[in-house]
């Protein structure tokens, strides 16, 4: 069973929010749900340095999918002046097995910065909070609260019905549906011959486009510098496919806030993560994994402009 309400909304005179760095989890759900739950603004403090002094009596924490062992030994030397911790996560970190396909180096980060503390954090009582369903009913026996997510962009780029560039900001975690985008991509550019391609990724995501034309690979950035890129002017069509995995089946449908503040439209996997907030034809299209589907419905926005706005109003009110 999942929680009504965190446990942080009980009158806290300060909520601190612990961060790796500055970055759309915190942004998206613990710090609106910390202000508009507790009444205040969180104070955010980076994961890697603990503060050297002590914590305001009654403080409560809020860690951002990761701890360490120095924040740990923090906790322990001021329990006395802490009130309770919380733990969110918005992708299942704390089973490997799901993990499966992901890029060792951040499977090890996943390890080293939050599986391990299971134990510790429920030891201390700590509170579980998450970012969709799915996570809590696989930790049920845990608790937790779902923190909805809350659009973390005051203002948008406007509607352009001339605009023509379709993209896909997937993470490094999403080199599998790069690789499946790539027909679609193709597909699509050879049907419009104005449209354009924008992707954020490396050089592996660089490889799987490499030969498709007007294709611009833009390299990974800060969330606070993707904040500012993602609502500039000029795109149509934000795209958000998803291939079947365990890991996948824990994300949150933050992808729908991120295209819409760019004035776009989105095309994205009918699969559960989507279907709770888009409904097919209103604000956003949902479609089966298959190309074809995809490029039909990518090329219909891209040409039907008056349409592609009548979606975007909708996504965004």
């Amino acid at each position: 069973m999942k929680s009504d309400q965190p446990r942080f909304a009980t009158g806290h005179e300060q909520v601190i929010v612990v961060e790796e760095r500055r970055n759309p989890s915190t942004d998206f759900f613990v710090r609106p749900h910390v202000t508009g739950v507790s009444g205040h603004d969180a104070e955010l403090v980076p994961l890697e340095f603990p503060p050297g002094m002590p914590p305001a009596p009654g403080t409560w924490l809020v860690f951002t999918r990761y701890v360490t062992e120095a924040w740990r030994r923090w906790v322990a030397r001021h329990h006395d002046r802490i009130a309770g911790v919380s733990f969110f996560m918005d992708d299942d970190l704390f089973d490997p097995a799901a993990w499966a396909g992901l890029p060792w180096r951040y499977r090890w980060k996943l390890y080293r910065l939050a599986m391990r503390h299971r134990v510790w954090l429920e030891r201390i009582g700590a509170e579980l909070l998450v970012s969709t369903p799915y996570l809590a009913e696989k930790y049920s026996s845990w608790s937790p609260t779902v923190l909805p997510p809350v659009s973390p962009y005051p203002e948008g780029a406007g509607f352009d019905p001339d605009a023509a560039c379709v993209f896909y900001h997937g993470s490094a975690s999403h080199l599998a549906e790069h690789r499946w985008l790539c027909s679609v991509v193709d597909a699509v550019l050879e049907q419009v011959p104005a449209a354009t391609f924008e992707v954020i990724g490396d050089r592996r995501v660089a490889r799987a486009y490499a030969g498709l034309p007007r294709v611009s690979v833009v390299s990974p950035m800060g969330w606070e510098a993707y904040r500012a890129f993602v609502t500039r002017p000029g795109r149509a069509v934000g795209v958000a496919p998803l291939l079947p995995s365990r890991f996948n089946a824990a994300r949150s449908p933050t992808k729908l806030l991120d295209i819409t503040a760019a004035g776009a439209v989105g095309v994205y996997a009918n699969d559960p993560v989507y279907r709770d907030s888009v409904a097919d034809g209103v604000n956003g299209r949902l479609c089966p994994m298959e190309p074809e589907a995809w490029v039909e419905a990518i090329v219909f926005l891209l040409e039907q402009p008056d349409a592609r706005r009548a979606v975007w109003e909708a996504a965004r009110s």
